[in-house]
């Protein structure tokens, strides 16, 4: 549940920067720390979704 809350604090925090810094989500795994910035494009057609279900589908097609 921590983990969480950090999470949520850090991309709380990211989002207020403006664009020069992005969204960001930190995991730490181990002694091992991960961090993703997010951006959403303002011309995109696709919903996260679709996105998903792109990517899914795209994933069993290359298993096949």
């Amino acid at each position: 549940m921590s983990s969480e809350k950090n999470i949520q604090n850090v991309a709380d925090t990211t989002a207020t920067a403006g664009a020069k810094n992005p969204p960001a989500l930190v995991k730490k795994i181990g002694r091992t720390t991960y961090i993703v910035r997010i951006h959403f494009s303002k011309t995109s057609t696709e919903t996260m979704s679709d996105k998903i279900k792109r990517m899914l589908k795209n994933e069993i097609q290359q298993m096949g």
